[in-house]
């Protein structure tokens, strides 16, 4: 077997149309683009959104909200979470979090939420706490550290 002797096996392919050539065809003549108009013309492309000439509807609705470009966002973790996947007197960072499955990613840092109760007691070191989550933490006898 050669290169040139090679050919897609029976009825994997399917025959291009060629339209335009003829009316025993069944395309002929307008080749299926109808009378005239500025989509029979050849070359037409219009980009996506063009309504003719009309005010397009992404210009005639009005813009709403903004994006802060000094926001940060954090993966968030919860006491709860915490408090099943870790063993008494741990110390846990970001590492670890990711070695539990906690926080797959990080994005611009992690933050301890305090939803759930913590009876266990924890070194926590990442990058913010909510105020009650700290308050829970060393509540329990722990410690929360902002790194």
């Amino acid at each position: 077997m050669k290169l040139h002797e090679l050919s897609p096996a029976d009825g994997s392919r399917k025959a291009v149309k060629r339209v335009g050539r003829g009316p025993a065809s069944g395309q002929g003549k307008t080749a299926g683009k109808g009378h005239k108009g500025q989509k029979a013309r050849a070359g037409r492309g219009m980009r996506p959104g063009f309504e003719g000439g009309q005010m397009p509807l992404q210009r005639r609705l009005p813009k709403r909200g903004f994006v802060n470009i000094f926001g940060k966002e954090c993966a968030v973790v919860n006491l709860s979470s915490l408090e099943n996947k870790f063993e008494d007197g741990a110390v846990i960072d970001i590492d670890a979090l990711k070695e539990a499955g906690l926080v797959t990613k990080t994005l611009d840092g992690v933050k301890v939420l305090a939803r759930g109760e913590l009876t266990k007691k924890f070194t926590v070191k990442v990058n913010a706490f909510s105020d009650a989550a700290k308050a829970k933490i060393e509540a329990a006898g722990g410690k929360a550290e902002v790194i």
